[in-house]
């Protein structure tokens, strides 16, 4: 099982590929030095042969993630940010984005 990452858009930065073994946790950085007061950090990701979904949004404050059960910490400058998925599956295997936006 693998979990994919891609870099989209000009304001943010990814690691462009991840692999692991099924139920390792994982970590997926994102760099946004460019965010601006109202942005809002999104992660989504798509899953094979469907449409983007939402994982979390956030504007600073560190969150808990129910599916996938995990974590997004944000620095204190808002000028990254890390999706943590605890114990990935199979069925999490995707392209994961960030990106800011209102």
């Amino acid at each position: 099982s693998f979990l994919a990452v891609a870099a989209v858009g000009a304001q943010v930065q990814q690691e462009p590929f991840l692999e692991i073994t099924e139920g390792t946790g994982i970590s997926i950085k994102c760099s946004h030095t460019n965010i601006r007061t109202g942005d809002f950090i999104h992660f989504y990701r798509q899953l094979p042969g469907r449409r983007p979904e939402l994982v979390v949004v956030t504007a600073k404050a560190s969150k808990k993630v129910q599916s996938p059960e995990g974590r997004l910490w944000v620095s204190a400058d808002r000028r990254s940010s890390e999706l943590w998925l605890e114990r990935p599956r199979r069925g999490d295997a995707a392209v994961y984005y960030c990106a800011l936006g209102p």
